[in-house]
């Protein structure tokens, strides 16, 4: 029978992991949007940055930057909840995987109030995910989640695992 991991070596494969699935992203680099990750749950993070203010006169946070924020933490989800069956299971045991990430069919983003100019937060939660088509609803906060200023849901295309 072979021996468990130590829990350190696991979070290290985990961390490295999520790294690897971001960067294969470059416009998260771009946003400097940055991952959280708690056990299997994942916080994305955009740090307030001056280049991200749409409207100086508010100030406030751009509805692009938001809503391709909300968008990339979406499809982050959706890629760490392959990636972490796949871990679980045994089928992945390096951090440098092929990765795989859904296409966006289409996304539908509501404005509850202006982004401040401050840290954002986005937390998806993935509602059907299957073979071929999955659906996701994503909420941005900043100061109190329990007050998110965007919200959104997406329908995303899932690729074909083994392919």
């Amino acid at each position: 029978m072979k021996r468990p991991e130590p829990v350190q070596v696991v979070k290290q494969r985990r961390d490295a992991m999520l790294q690897t699935l971001c960067e294969g992203v470059p416009y998260i680099g771009f946003l400097g949007i940055q991952f959280e990750r708690h056990g299997d749950e994942l916080t994305g993070v955009l740090p307030y940055n001056q280049r991200n203010i749409g409207n100086p006169m508010l100030p406030a946070l751009h509805g692009g930057v938001t809503a391709a924020f909300l968008e990339v933490a979406a499809i982050i989800e959706l890629s760490w909840a392959m990636t972490w069956e796949d871990m679980e299971a045994g089928k992945i045991t390096d951090a440098s995987p092929r990765i795989l990430l859904p296409k966006t069919i289409d996304f539908s983003i509501d404005y509850l109030r202006p982004g401040l100019p401050r840290d954002a937060y986005a937390r998806a939660r993935v509602n059907r995910s299957g073979r071929r088509y999955a659906s996701v609803h994503v909420e941005g906060w900043q100061d109190n989640r329990a007050r998110p200023f965007i919200q959104a849901t997406g329908h995303f295309l899932m690729p074909q695992r083994g392919a």
